[in-house]
């Protein structure tokens, strides 16, 4: 038991006390300061980059000198073939979904289509700003080659049919034509124009 009220005060610090926590946080300081920094981590571009590469070296890896040789010739004949053709450089690998569309486009079936056109785009010498519906047949026609098609296609591989020209596959044509077509041209003259816009189409 103690009478009366004490006071506890915090013991003094020494010098060389203070000395040594200077000095350890100086160091301390010191050696943050030196440690080298954290490397960096490569941008992922890079790493799908990298892994691209090496994929196409394994699969490069996979084929004969030959067949390499023809691969590289194969390419570069598209390449010069494509600068010919329009002077554009065109992608060497084309993605699968641009691939994809055109098949689909290729292989819409045969079926009636509409264009708003003016009389003188119909390229039939008629001047004139009046506007009229043209109807047009569009599409392939695959499914309706018959047997006659065929044969036709044989008979000119084998060189049996050469001077002809004939054509050995089904068109999308007109089966028949809509109503008559009547406008005025630039110059008030009255004109009628038949079998101007398809009415239905099929593969001939």
């Amino acid at each position: 038991m103690f009478s009366g009220s004490q006071e506890f005060s915090p013991l003094p610090s020494s010098p060389s006390s203070s000395r040594d926590s200077s000095s350890s946080s100086s160091s301390s300081s010191s050696s943050s300061s030196s440690l080298p920094a954290a490397p960096r981590r490569s941008p992922r571009a890079l790493q799908r980059h990298g892994s691209l590469l090496a994929q196409y070296s394994a699969l490069l890896e996979s084929y004969t000198e030959g067949e390499i040789r023809q691969l590289i010739s194969a390419l570069v004949e598209r390449y010069r073939q494509a600068m010919n053709s329009g002077g554009h450089e065109l992608p060497l690998f084309p993605r699968a979904g641009s691939r994809r569309k055109r098949a689909r486009a290729r292989h819409k079936p045969c079926e009636l289509r509409e264009l708003e056109v003016s009389v003188s785009e119909l390229g039939l010498g008629y001047e004139s700003d009046e506007t009229v519906l043209f109807r047009y047949c569009s599409g392939t026609c695959e499914a309706a080659v018959r047997s006659y098609d065929l044969s036709l296609k044989s008979m000119r591989s084998r060189r049996k049919i050469r001077k002809e020209k004939i054509r050995a596959r089904p068109c999308c044509r007109p089966l028949a034509y809509d109503d008559d077509v009547s406008f005025l041209d630039a110059y008030n003259r009255y004109y009628t124009v038949n079998e101007l816009s398809a009415k239905e189409c099929g593969c001939v």
